[in-house]
Order: structure tokens, then C-alpha cells, then sequence
């Protein structure tokens, strides 16, 4: 009779386990969704990061930060790479600083190009994190429609996604460990 005991509890907890594990869908979303929690949080912080790292921000840049949770394998990312869509595009002006009546400024019409990247805001504003974290060359202007030539200098590296992402990615692991603890223990004591 004491045997049959052990084996019942044996049994209840090998149910437990496989309640746990991870070919269990219930559990893989719960993680998932863990892992999303902790994502968004490193991205809040890199996104801050590089707000800082700018003297300004009109078109919000700092938004381009972006996350994504993997399907096929439990994990996720961080990058400021390109979204697959682009987003609505915005209308944001420059500031002049011309009086009224004040003659200069630029009398050369805006290009059709160039008044496309005027209108990514947010989001859609990846390319310039990565300018200001990597630096650039040398930048010229007046190569599409030959009607005018410049120089626009060069950016200088800035490399906050590399030190700030490593940072927040960290702390998220940990926090990540951290949660699926508690989540493990919740599930035992059920």
C-alpha cells in the first residue's frame, strides 16, 4: 500500500513536469509573453539612451528602437534596423529663421527625395540611429539631380547602441531569469 502512495505521487509529479515544460503551448506563450515583457523594457531604456545622446529630436527618432520575439525558438532582439512597412509619413517643417521680407535661405527647390525623408518621423527614422552610432564618411550633396553641389561633413561615432544595448540586454536576462522563476514556483504551488 505505501508503495502505490509513492507511485501516485510519482506520477502526480511527473504531471507537474510536463504541465512545466516547453512542449507544453500553454507555457511556450506564457514565456513568450515574459520575454516580450522584458524586451520592452530593454527597449524603453536604449530608446532613452538615445534620445540623451541628441541635442534634439524633433521627428522622434528615439522611437526607432525596435523589438521582436521569435516564433520557432524562445528569444528575441533588439536593433534599430529598418521596419518592414514604413509608417505614416509626418509633416514636420523645419523651423526658418528668416525674418519677414529677409532676403537668403535656400532658393533651390526641394527634390522629391528629399522631401520623402522629410516626412519619416518616428519609427521610420532608423537610419539616422545608425548614423549617429556608427558615424559617417564624408557627406556631399548634388549627386541626384545635378543642379547643386555641397558639403555636409561628416558625423562623428557616437556608439551608444552598442554599449546601451549590452547593458539592457543583460539587465533583461536577468529579469528574465528572474521572472521565469517566479512563474515556475506559481505554477508548483498551484
Amino acid at each position: 500500500m505505501a508503495d502505490n502512495i509513492e507511485i501516485d505521487g510519482f506520477v502526480k509529479q511527473r504531471e507537474e513536469l510536463e504541465r512545466l515544460m516547453m512542449s507544453n503551448p500553454a507555457m511556450e506563450k506564457k514565456v513568450q509573453g515574459l520575454i516580450r515583457k522584458v524586451l520592452l523594457a530593454a527597449r524603453r531604456e536604449i530608446g532613452q539612451q538615445a534620445k540623451s545622446s541628441m541635442k534634439t529630436d524633433p521627428r522622434q527618432a528615439y522611437k526607432a528602437v525596435k523589438t521582436a520575439v521569435y516564433r520557432q525558438i524562445l528569444g528575441g532582439s533588439v536593433s534599430i534596423l529598418d521596419k518592414r512597412r514604413a509608417g505614416a509619413p509626418g509633416n514636420y517643417e523645419p523651423p526658418r529663421k528668416l525674418r519677414p521680407g529677409q532676403r537668403g535661405g535656400n532658393r533651390v527647390p526641394r527634390g522629391q527625395r528629399t522631401q520623402q525623408v522629410m516626412s519619416y518621423q518616428g519609427a521610420d527614422r532608423a537610419f539616422v540611429l545608425r548614423f549617429l552610432s556608427q558615424g559617417t564618411g564624408e557627406r556631399t550633396a548634388g549627386t541626384r539631380g545635378g543642379g547643386m553641389s555641397g558639403n555636409r561633413g561628416s558625423i562623428a561615432a557616437r556608439n551608444f547602441f552598442s554599449s546601451s544595448s549590452h547593458r539592457a540586454m543583460q539587465q533583461a536576462a536577468d529579469q528574465l531569469t528572474k521572472l521565469i522563476d517566479d512563474m515556475i514556483k506559481e505554477e508548483f504551488n498551484k
